[in-house]
């Protein structure tokens, strides 16, 4: 959880290659080769006992002999020699190491065991380790080519971090003919340590990377995979290939919920909600890069589509319609305005057809007029190549537009144009006009379409990335006491699953509406319960053998309460022919409920094994697997999180309510999710819930059946949330000795602006003395970092006047602290800043109190930090708060404080 040492990787001073070799078509040699000719600025220091030199460089027989401690060691020697090798290298001083050799974790338990005889080697001296098991990794800017790859990568501004060294390769063949190039190429290999985690921290604060592209197979940690990625995804575009559907993530389907969320399928729910986009193909992977990464920003779903031939305009509407768009519908002062500018034979509608003869001029009028239309959200211009018509003087208007709405700046509607240029000997110089504009541009209609919906996609990601759920409800009251017994009884008596009575009784304490239900022993006290519920009836067989009761005839409907006695035990002959061995406890029965009209829904959750708690959403009824209409989201949830997830379904269409049918209660539904995503927090033992089906309509929900199953609960299933909460239990106020009252309460990713503005009421010097450099505003890339954190990892407190807050707890932040902690969670580092209007109020003081009060709460044991010698203020609270200075050995500028807790 840290990217302590990785510049050793990356940006190294001095490398060894230990395995080298002069022996033809061996990994030793192709690494040397590509280490001494890919320009690295720095000593390439060759190891092998029985060569004199390597690639015409002298050789060294072992670590030991060598000249210059190297800050990466890169390893290519049989495995038995690696935890050896990492501990000679770890005390000698150097701090990274690529492990290229095979034969380790995928080799079984000793192959495992040797992995984790390296990371124990290498644990003592922080050294970090990539693989092994790898290709090793790349970087074009620092002239390191620290692989066996075959072909020398271009410098770029694209970093790709991938699993398979394979994927790497065909990667990068596939690019340079294309002339793309990257800034860093990683191979991770086995990731017995530095992982996609570790990965995204870095490159998220790396200036130089553009882009991130990932290709995964599997993801290891789970949490911190999610903190990583959705840091670096506010920061910059995070572009996915996931692999195949990962062994570890199958389960039994025990019930609907676990039969419907596959585990590629939770990827993609942890994909989305960490505000990445997820593609398919190499094509698409760089094509999206090269969308998302020219900074253009989409509001929504609607294109508008202008053209010189009506036959692209309808392959463009196509797929734009079949990949899930709208096409925008013209206002009508629009269509008055192209009339003017337009032949009469226009196609008066979008696509916007302005005929073959198409010039310049007609282009820029048309196109002006489409960016000012509120109905569209993007224009796709298209050009075909006709020989009345220049297609690059078209080009040029397009241009020429892009660059006057640069000129005038933000306060003009930017909303994205990308284009197509059909053909090759008009359409080249039209993409090279493009290509110097950074204005997005297309092969065929199909790929710019299909950039679109990317847009479209990321864009709703990064809107997701912002939600941070609270860890504590504040729509709706609970009942804990009532929730945990019947839970508590069941595992009590060793059952998994909770009978239907209880689970609705747990439902019931989170304040989901059910349907009237009870219990009987016999057929005789079946019927009596069906006559005091009055009414017509259903009948279920009670069994903690059986979760599909309907499939082994043990659901009868709409009974009379006088057929109540005769069908319980027809039933239980059915239950003992078709399942003898299933134990029959009793029956549930429960009034019919009468909601003509209502829909069908199944609200569940499971417990995954690598993401946690996963919510379900979608079409119910008996058939919901065959119908697979659903949508999964990771919890926690919010009402907003919750209408996203019930917007991805098509079920969602028809609860919207059509012809004469009222929509549905939809803020219901929402609201039923969210009870569900906090009752699974709040009760780590449920492993899995179902409620099929739920019924949905415009007087609100009711839930019809409902099982719950449920296992001991660990300390680490009490931390299975792959999003950590927003923990609501640290808000609080104080009051400074003026009497002014605060709001203390954790950051949130919404606050980014209310940093800018606490940095714009802070002085230039009080930012140095904070951030040791001078410093007038903060880049877009370090306000998301201090805002969008992982409260696992971290920790920031702001302070809020009390009068200035509004109805979303958000108002201008005077003061923010906060710590990060070290990965074993022993030693954290603080930082506080104060606005420079607050100083000497007390503030400064409060806000380190706070904070050290929540780590000491957390259980880390010293909170150290790095104070200018200049900064007399901080030195002085400092000491007033018990903490013991010392100076810096690297800088005599800089004083290191710590203190016990």
């Amino acid at each position: 959880m840290t990217i302590r040492n990785l510049d050793r990787l990356f940006k190294p001073r001095s490398v060894a290659l230990i395995g080298a070799s002069r022996r033809d078509r061996s990994v030793g040699k192709v690494i040397a080769r590509n280490l001494f000719n890919a320009g690295f600025d720095g000593p390439v220091m060759p190891v092998n006992p029985r060569e004199s030199s390597i690639e015409g460089v002298l050789a060294y027989k072992s670590v030991a002999d060598l000249p210059v401690v190297p800050d990466l060691a890169v390893i290519a020697t049989p495995p038995a020699t690696v935890p050896g090798l990492i501990a000679e290298l770890g005390a000698r001083g150097t701090k990274a190491a690529v492990v290229i050799t095979a034969g380790f974790g995928e080799m079984g338990e000793e192959g495992r065991k040797l992995q984790q005889a390296v990371l124990d080697a290498a644990q003592p001296h922080l050294l970090r380790v990539i693989g092994p098991n790898c290709l090793g990794i790349m970087v074009p800017g620092q002239g390191l080519n620290a692989s066996f790859c075959h072909v020398p990568p271009l410098k770029g501004d694209i970093a790709l971090v991938a699993q398979s060294g394979a994927i790497v390769t065909s990667i990068v063949d596939w690019a340079t003919p294309r002339g793309i190039g990257f800034s860093h190429l990683v191979s991770l290999g086995s990731m017995s340590d530095v992982d996609f985690g570790d990965m995204l921290d870095y490159l998220a604060q790396d200036a130089g990377v553009r882009a991130i592209l990932l290709y995964v197979e599997a993801i290891t940690n789970a949490r911190k995979f999610m903190s990583a990625a959705r840091t670096a995804a506010r920061a910059k575009p995070v572009i996915v290939i996931k692999a195949g559907q990962s062994e570890e993530g199958s389960r039994a389907a025990a019930s609907h919920t676990g039969a419907l969320a596959g585990a590629d399928a939770v990827y993609d729910a942890a994909f989305r909600r960490a505000g990445m986009l997820r593609v398919g193909e190499l094509d698409e992977l760089f094509s999206a890069t090269g969308t998302l990464a020219t900074g253009v920003q989409i509001k929504g779903d609607r294109l508008a589509i202008l053209t010189n031939g009506g036959g692209v305009g309808v392959l463009a509407t196509d797929a734009l319609i079949a990949g899930g768009g709208r096409l925008a519908q013209l206002a009508p002062e629009t269509i008055e305005q192209l009339n003017k500018v337009l032949p009469p034979t226009w196609s008066h509608g979008n696509p916007v057809d302005i005929i073959g003869d198409a010039d310049g001029k007609r282009y820029a009028d048309a196109l002006n007029i489409l960016l000012t239309d509120r109905n569209c959200d993007a224009v796709l211009v298209l050009n075909c190549p006709t020989a009345v018509a220049d297609g690059r003087d078209a080009a040029q208007a397009v241009v020429d537009i892009v660059h006057a709405r640069n000129q005038r700046g933000g306060g003009d509607r930017k909303i994205p144009i990308l284009t197509n240029w059909l053909g090759e000997q008009q359409a080249a110089p039209a993409r090279r006009l493009f290509e110097a504009a950074r204005i997005p541009h297309y092969h065929t209609p199909g790929q710019a379409v299909g950039a679109f919906l990317h847009l479209v996609r990321y864009q709703r990601n990064q809107e997701l990335l912002m939600e941070m759920p609270a860890s504590a409800p504040d729509q709706f009251d609970v009942d804990m006491a009532a929730a945990r017994a019947p839970i508590d009884a069941a595992l009590a008596e060793g059952r998994p699953w909770l009978s239907e009575y209880e689970a609705k009784e747990v439902l019931r304490a989170y304040g989901i509406p059910c349907v009237q239900t009870v219990t009987a022993s016999s057929p005789a006290e079946a019927e009596r319960a069906a006559k005091r519920l009055g009414g017509r009836i259903a009948l279920k067989i009670l069994s903690p053998d059986i979760t599909h009761k309907s499939d082994m005839g043990g659901v009868a409907l709409n009974l009379a309460p006088s057929q109540v006695w005769a069908e319980a035990e027809a039933m239980i002959e059915r239950i003992r022919t078709a399942m003898p061995e299933a134990r029959i406890e009793g029956f549930t029965v429960q009034e019919m409920a009468h909601r003509p009209g209502a829909h069908e829904l199944i609200v569940g959750m499971v417990d995954d094994s690598l993401f946690g708690p996963v919510i379900l959403f979608g079409a119910g009824g008996t058939s919901v697997e065959v119908v697979g209409d659903k949508a999964l989201s990771l919890a926690p949830l919010n009402l907003n999180l919750a209408h996203e997830a019930m917007a991805r379904t098509r079920v969602y269409k028809l609860l919207k309510g059509y012809r004469n049918r009222p929509a549905a209660d939809l803020d219901a539904i929402a609201l039923a999710l969210t009870k569900i995503s906090q009752l699974v927090i709040d009760f780590p033992e449920i492993a899995e819930l179902d409620i099929n089906p739920l019924f949905a309509d415009e007087t609100g929900i009711l839930a019809l059946d409902a099982r719950i199953r449920v296992v001991p609960a660990t300390e680490q299933a009490k931390k299975r949330l792959a999003i950590r909460a927003y923990p609501k239990r640290l808000e609080h106020r104080v009051t400074l000795r003026d009497g002014q009252e605060f709001l203390i309460r954790p950051i949130r990713p919404e606050d980014e602006t209310a940093i800018h503005d606490q940095v714009s009421h802070t002085s230039v010097e009080d930012l140095r003395l904070r951030f040791f450099a001078p410093l007038r505003r903060l880049s877009h890339q370090m306000a998301a970092r201090l805002t969008q954190i992982d409260y696992d990892r971290e920790m920031a407190l702001v302070a809020i006047p009390t009068g200035q807050i509004d109805g979303d707890g958000k108002g201008p932040i005077f003061g923010v602290v906060r710590i990060t902690a070290d990965p074993n969670n022993e030693r954290a580092e603080y930082a506080v800043l104060v606005r420079s209007d607050m100083k000497g109020k007390g503030l400064g003081s409060l806000l380190m109190r706070e904070i050290l009060a929540y780590a000491r709460d957390r259980g880390i044991s010293e909170v150290f930090g790095e104070v200018l010698r200049e900064n007399v203020s901080m030195l002085s609270l400092c000491r007033e708060l018990g903490f013991h200075a010392h100076d810096n050995p690297d800088d005599h500028g800089i004083v290191d404080v710590s203190v016990k807790l």
